[in-house]
């Protein structure tokens, strides 16, 4: 009796400590979208790119929900609601919305720090905003899954299929800036450096994402973490 008490109590323990991370992740992203959004309005800087916002504000808004780093945090924001109010949360839509935010937020903050943050140059309210999306959104992600979980979610299925979301935004990418002219990203402006350089570099990201997803899996398959499936069974 005592030892089952006492595994129950490191399971709330625990599930509230997720409830909290979760919760704080979902806090920090949605205080840089409420600051990314009001600079939009303004013509302030675009916490993605560096620049100032011109033009239209229903085209600086497309611009904005255009970028990878905008939707893998919502995907992010989401989520992290979803873990905060429920961290047993499951289904198989779930995991593949769970797995696109783990996944997209990483690829965000790695192509941030290797490729784009010395080409962007922020103040104020928008390197506060960039702070919030391309630092401590991804790692602290990453932190909180590797630590709580819960695991496990993934099958190799789930993996496949949480490449949809990518796919379709390199393809929405291509054709919009077909018509409009303009690319979010400077390694897939095509019209600086070729539809052909375009392609390689997303091609090389996405091997990349291919790479980290099936580390992810691996790690979903084989690390245990401290929210698991059968928590819920005894909470």
């Amino acid at each position: 009796m005592t030892a089952t008490i006492a595994t129950s109590q490191t399971t709330d323990v625990r599930t509230r400590s997720a409830r909290i991370w979760y919760g704080s992740i979902a806090v920090v992203v949605a205080i840089a979208l409420v600051i990314q959004i009001i600079l939009i309005f303004t013509g302030g800087q675009d916490a993605n790119s560096g620049e100032n916002a011109t033009g239209p504000v229903g085209t600086r808004l497309v611009r904005l929900f255009s970028f990878f780093t905008i939707q893998s945090n919502l995907f992010v924001l989401g989520t992290s609601i979803a873990l905060a109010l429920n961290v047993h949360r499951d289904g198989k839509l779930w995991r593949i919305l769970r797995f696109d935010a783990l996944l997209g937020i990483i690829i965000t903050g790695l192509v941030y720090e290797t490729i784009l943050a010395p080409l962007v140059h922020l103040e104020g309210w928008a390197l506060v905003a960039t702070i919030g999306f391309h630092y401590i959104s991804p790692w602290a992600t990453l932190i909180g899954w590797l630590i709580f979980g819960p695991r496990p979610r993934t099958t190799w299925g789930t993996t496949a299929l949480a490449f949809i979301w990518p796919l379709l935004w390199l393809v929405y990418t291509f054709v919009h800036g077909a018509v409009t002219g303009w690319y979010p990203y400077p390694f897939l402006d095509v019209n600086t450096i070729g539809f052909a350089e375009s392609v390689r570099n997303s091609a090389i990201v996405l091997v990349i994402g291919i790479m980290i997803a099936v580390v992810l899996t691996f790690i979903d398959h084989h690390v245990p973490s401290l929210v698991r499936g059968r928590d819920r069974e005894r909470a």
